[in-house]
C-alpha cells in the first residue's frame, strides 16, 4: 500500500512511549482550544479500554460498513482519534490508518495501540489535516465535529481528504428528531445541567461527573437491564439511555464526563445531517437504523 507523505514539515515531533507521533500547527480558526484541551484531559484519564470493551463499541457503530467500505486495500483516516479506540477496532480490518487528534489524547492512543504496526498517530486539528487531498479510501469522524464552532466546514474539510469514490462515515449526537417530547424536555434539562458543569475547574467536573454515572445513569441502565433478562427487551429499549444496558460502567463514566463535561456541544436532525453531507460531494447517504444516533455513511461523487 501506497503509505503518503505528509503534506507539510511537522511543527514539532514527539518521542512518544512507543512511536514517533508528529503534530502540526493548529489554526485558530474553526476550533475552540479551550475544548481541546478538555478532552485531551478527559482521554488521558479514560484510556485504558479493554478489547471487549472496544468489540462492543465497534459493533455497535460499525453496523453499517462492509468489507466493500474497509478490507485490507483500504487506507483510511481517523480524525479525532482520541485515545484511538477506533482505530484499534478497525486496525485489523484495515490496510493502514492515519489517527490523528488535536489535543493530549493522541498520547493516550500510542499507550492502546502499541503493538498495531499498520497506524501512524498525528497531532492535528480538521482545519490543518497533514495530507493532501483525495488521499483517502476512507475517513471517519465520531463524536467530534458537533465539538467544533463550524460543524459543516469541519465535515468538508474532512471530506475533501477522501478519493472521489471513496467513503466518509460520520457520527454525531442528535436533537432527538425521532424522540417524543418527554425526551425533549429531559434534554434540555440536562443541557441547563451540563452547561453548569461544564464551567467548573476540572478537579471538581470529573467527581461530579462520576457521581453522575452512579445517580442517573446507573439506575436507569440497571432497570433496562432487568427489564431484558425478565423478558421485556422492546421496553427495555424505550427507556433513556438504552445504548448503555450492555456496555461496563467504565465506559459509562467516560461517557458521562463526556457528556456533561464539555462546552460546546451542537445537535443535529438527520435531515440536517444529510444536508451536510451532501453539501461536501457525498452521495448513497446509508444511516444506521440502531443507536447511536446518528451514525451515517456516504460515499464522496464530487
Amino acid at each position: 500500500m501506497n503509505i503518503k507523505e505528509f503534506n507539510q514539515s511537522p511543527k514539532k515531533v514527539f518521542e512518544s512511549k512507543f512511536r514517533k507521533i508528529n503534530s502540526f500547527e493548529t489554526p485558530a480558526e474553526n476550533i475552540d482550544l479551550s475544548v481541546v484541551d478538555s478532552f485531551g484531559e478527559e482521554w488521558t484519564k479514560f484510556h485504558q479500554f479493554s478489547k471487549d470493551e472496544i468489540d462492543c463499541l465497534g459493533e455497535m457503530y460499525f453496523d453499517i460498513i462492509d468489507e466493500k467500505i474497509i478490507n485490507k486495500n483500504t487506507y483510511g483516516i481517523d480524525i479525532g482519534c482520541g485515545t484511538g479506540r477506533f482505530t484499534k477496532y478497525l486496525s485489523d480490518k484495515i490496510g493502514f490508518m492515519e489517527a490523528v487528534d488535536p489535543s493530549d489524547a493522541i498520547f493516550s492512543a500510542d499507550n492502546l495501540l502499541h503493538g498495531v504496526e499498520n497506524v501512524r498517530l498525528s497531532k492535528a486539528s480538521t482545519d490543518n489535516i497533514p495530507f493532501d487531498d483525495e488521499t483517502f479510501d476512507f475517513g471517519m469522524s465520531i463524536g467530534v465535529l458537533h465539538h467544533i464552532p463550524n460543524t459543516q466546514m469541519a465535515l468538508a474539510d474532512c471530506v475533501k481528504k477522501i478519493k472521489i469514490g471513496g467513503y466518509f462515515y460520520l457520527y454525531l449526537y442528535y436533537n432527538l428528531d425521532n424522540k417524543g417530547g418527554l425526551f425533549r424536555f429531559l434534554l434540555l434539562l440536562v443541557t441547563g445541567i451540563r452547561k453548569i458543569i461544564s464551567a467548573l475547574p476540572n478537579k471538581i467536573k470529573k467527581p461530579i461527573c462520576d457521581i453522575i454515572a452512579v445517580l442517573m445513569y446507573m439506575p436507569i441502565v440497571l432497570l433496562g437491564r432487568f427489564l431484558k433478562f425478565i423478558g421485556f427487551k422492546k421496553l427495555a429499549e424505550k427507556l433513556p439511555l438504552s445504548g448503555y444496558q450492555n456496555q461496563t460502567f467504565f465506559v459509562i463514566r467516560n461517557d458521562a464526563l463526556d457528556r456533561f463535561g464539555t462546552s460546546l456541544e451542537q445537535r443535529f436532525s438527520k435531515k440536517e445531517i444529510e444536508e451536510m453531507m451532501r453539501n461536501c460531494g457525498l452521495d448513497y447517504i446509508k444511516f444506521s437504523d440502531n443507536i447511536p444516533y446518528w451514525h451515517v455513511i456516504g460515499k464522496r461523487i464530487k
